[in-house]
């Protein structure tokens, strides 16, 4: 089921922000996680052996978890974050990222060109198939990165590729559809209230947009719809997603319907009309679009980690699960 909360989630973060996409995020440390699937604690505890290994060996090995890679192959897209990220030392081209997509279920290794000849792609491949994909399977993304994390520095080290663990046949049941015990959400409660904010908070957002705007609030109402019957699940559950869903569908054109009778909503009407555009609240709205006085924009922060100048011409694996 915390797969089913990911893959969710995911799709809202996706959606709201298709239009701010970036082909490669910012290299903000050791371990970028985009698609928020590692703990905090996973992840500091990783940042650490990773900065330890660099420091020890020179090598270094970036972890990047991205919700989707739209439509785009992860050989293509993890070469083009190798190089514009130039992991590994300048000469030595001694860099590994590690990308994980798990909207997608793939991931890869990619490896730079001066770690080819100890971090083959049979190595690679393997540390995919017997060390990672089996945890991913059981949805546990902080061992499955961890252990691949030190699998990658057993090889580079030397050393043997770590025996993988056995992993259990899943029973009939485990086929049955995810959705099948989603009506109660096993997420604790300060989680699902957090969660519930941000899914809340933003399809509030655009419903509210929608009935306050003449024109492309019927648009808005039929596009949330989908929006309104799925994620609120991760929150309430199936029942109460459903609760959600008939509120919406009749809340929304009742609203809209007496707000169409205010004496500004009717200005807006005829502005739009007359002029091609209208303001309502600060926000601009045109016969072409909506736009607003407000704007948002994104800053990154190396916090003192950058790649060292090395490329990759392609090596390493790919796998999914």
């Amino acid at each position: 089921m915390k797969k089913t909360y990911i893959l969710l989630l995911t799709a809202l973060l996706t959606a709201v922000s298709v239009a701010y996409g970036t082909d490669v995020p910012y290299l903000t440390g050791r371990v970028n996680d985009n698609a928020q699937i590692i703990s905090e604690s996973t992840r500091k505890t990783l940042t650490e052996t990773l900065k330890e290994h660099e420091a020890r060996t020179t090598n270094q090995i970036v972890i990047l978890t991205i919700s989707s890679l739209e439509g785009e192959s992860i050989e293509d897209y993890a070469n083009k974050v190798f190089n514009e990220w130039k992991l590994g030392q300048k000469g030595k081209d001694n860099g590994i990222l590690m990308v994980v997509v798990p909207q997608e279920r793939r991931m890869r290794i990619e490896v730079g060109y001066g770690l080819e000849s100890t971090m083959t792609d049979l190595s690679a491949s393997r540390i995919i198939r017997e060390i990672i994909t089996p945890r991913f399977r059981d949805r546990d993304y902080d061992g499955g990165i961890s252990e691949g994390a030190l699998a990658i520095i057993s090889i580079l080290d030397g050393k043997a590729l770590p025996q993988a663990e056995e992993v259990n046949e899943q029973d009939s049941s485990s086929g049955q559809s995810n959705f099948s015990d989603i009506d109660k959400p096993d997420m604790p409660l300060t989680t699902r209230i957090l969660i519930g904010a941000f899914i809340f908070g933003i399809i509030g957002l655009f419903t509210f947009l929608g009935i306050i705007t003449p024109g492309v609030g019927w648009f808005l109402y039929f596009f949330l719809i989908p929006f309104w019957a799925m994620f609120p699940i991760m929150v309430v559950g199936t029942h109460g997603a459903l609760i959600c869903l008939v509120t919406y569908l009749i809340v929304y054109p009742v609203s809209k319907l007496i707000i169409g009778k205010k004496a500004w909503y009717k200005k807006a009407k005829t502005d739009l009309r007359t002029k091609g555009k209208a303001s309502i609240g600060g926000f601009v709205v045109t016969s072409g679009g909506s736009g607003s006085s407000w704007s948002s924009g994104s800053s990154g922060s190396g916090g003192g980690f950058s790649g060292g100048g090395g490329s990759s011409g392609g090596g390493g694996a790919s796998g999914s699960w």
